[in-house]
């Protein structure tokens, strides 16, 4: 199927308009209305989105193995050439402050704050308040700043990713903003705008400590590992709040321990990582979240690599 079958597919079973769509994959109208009447090809990077999302409209859900591999296999030879990821990032301010800003923007974006990336950095570098933003939002920008530098601390004394580093990182995501920062959750949560009940409150202990132990253990394709740990850490939703931005620090921690760098997962393809965590968690095949983690990833090597 060529490009404009795959945009005019996606724009009737959407009902969106040229100029929504072109911002759905994050470009201009005057590109998308090129690429619908196939005067200009899509760089890959954004054919990669288009497929993601006819994909998701399509309700094709199923990634060949073949393409995942191949993905898999040009995202982990990266990692091959790229020396210590972690002590790039720690010992290069730029790419670590990029890293922060990125990943504290983007992780706080998908959860709903109005931030934009300028604002929050004005926020994280120059501690400046914005009197036009709430206090809370400022504040959950500086908190996952906190966390994050802290994770990279805590990675690079090569202590372990487990149960009570979570706890830790909730405790300064949430400080200041709920009382039960640093604890799990006491009473029932529904993720919103997802048919998905979450874990009986009683049974989130137990079933963290079985997670960290998989978390813990290396089974060989850690792409695949982190994508099933992600969807199943999302599912048991163990805090009150947080649970997006501690599942995607974890996902970071992950990556980092296999010399990958952290996941960037933008914004704008919000709806997908929705739509693909829940086909990963009711249909128990994570396939397609992998294929998502290995785009995101890749840009991760972008910022690594000052691009």
């Amino acid at each position: 199927m060529t490009i404009p079958q795959k945009l005019q597919a996606i724009q009737r079973l959407s009902g969106l308009n040229q100029t929504k769509l072109a911002a759905k994959l994050g470009v201009t109208f005057v590109a998308f209305n090129r690429w619908m009447n196939d005067k200009a090809i899509p760089r890959k990077k954004a054919q990669e989105r288009i497929d993601a999302l006819y994909r998701e409209y399509t309700g094709l859900t199923v990634i060949p193995e073949k393409e995942l591999q191949a993905k898999k296999g040009i995202v982990l030879l990266k990692a091959k050439g790229a020396g210590n990821v972690l002590h790039t990032i720690l010992v290069n301010p730029d790419i670590r402050d990029q890293f922060v800003l990125t990943l504290t923007y983007t992780s706080n974006s998908i959860e709903g704050s109005t931030l934009t990336e300028a604002e929050t950095a004005v926020v994280l570098f120059q501690n400046v308040a914005l009197p036009d933003k709430t206090l809370t939002e400022q504040l959950e920008a500086k908190n996952h700043q906190t966390a994050l530098l802290y994770l990279f601390d805590h990675l690079h004394g090569r202590k372990a990713v487990d149960e009570h580093l979570l706890l830790k990182l909730h405790g300064m995501l949430m400080n200041g903003i709920r009382p039960d920062a640093g604890s799990y959750r006491h009473h029932g949560v529904r993720i919103i705008g997802a048919d998905l009940p979450t874990a009986n409150c009683l049974k989130v202990p137990s079933l963290m400590e079985e997670l960290a132990q998989d978390f813990m253990i290396s089974r060989g394709d850690i792409i695949a590992d982190a994508a099933d740990i992600h969807a199943r850490f999302e599912k048991i939703h163990p805090f009150s709040d947080g649970n997006g931005r501690i599942g995607r620090l974890l996902l970071h921690a992950m990556l980092l321990e296999k010399n990958l760098p952290p996941a960037v997962i933008r914004p704008e393809r919000k709806r997908l990582y929705y739509s693909f965590l829940n086909i990963a968690q009711k249909k128990d095949d994570t396939s397609i979240l992998q294929d998502f983690f290995c785009d995101a990833i890749l840009d991760g090597w972008d910022i690594l690599n000052r691009k």
